[in-house]
């Protein structure tokens, strides 16, 4: 198993959510997102999974005013950050796909 740093922890804001551009040798690339929580982080990829449109609706703006949830610029849907699972909009009782990230030594990796 192989994996990508990402950034510092500290480079991502706590309740905050950054998105990144994968590529990887012999993958197609793909966007991803991760959002952090104290020292916790939970990534998932870039889409939404009503129509697979980029989730957004700016440069890193995953997430609701509040920050409670992730939320669907285009559809409306919101998110539970901790599993991903739809609880509001078209896509209700679906699921973000999730992306395996972890932090070491004070560093965001992605794990492939």
């Amino acid at each position: 198993m192989s994996r990508q740093r990402l950034c510092a922890l500290e480079d991502l804001a706590d309740g905050g959510a950054r998105g990144f551009h994968i590529e990887a040798a012999g993958r197609r690339p793909r966007r991803i997102f991760v959002i952090r929580r104290g020292e916790s982080v939970y990534a998932y990829r870039d889409a939404c999974p009503h129509m697979g449109v980029p989730l957004p609706w700016g440069p890193d703006a995953y997430l609701t005013q509040d920050a409670r949830f992730v939320r669907c610029a285009s559809h409306g849907a919101l998110f539970r950050i901790e599993s991903g699972e739809c609880v509001s909009g078209p896509c209700k009782g679906e699921r973000l796909r999730p992306e395996r990230a972890l932090v070491l030594d004070g560093d965001v990796w992605l794990k492939s």
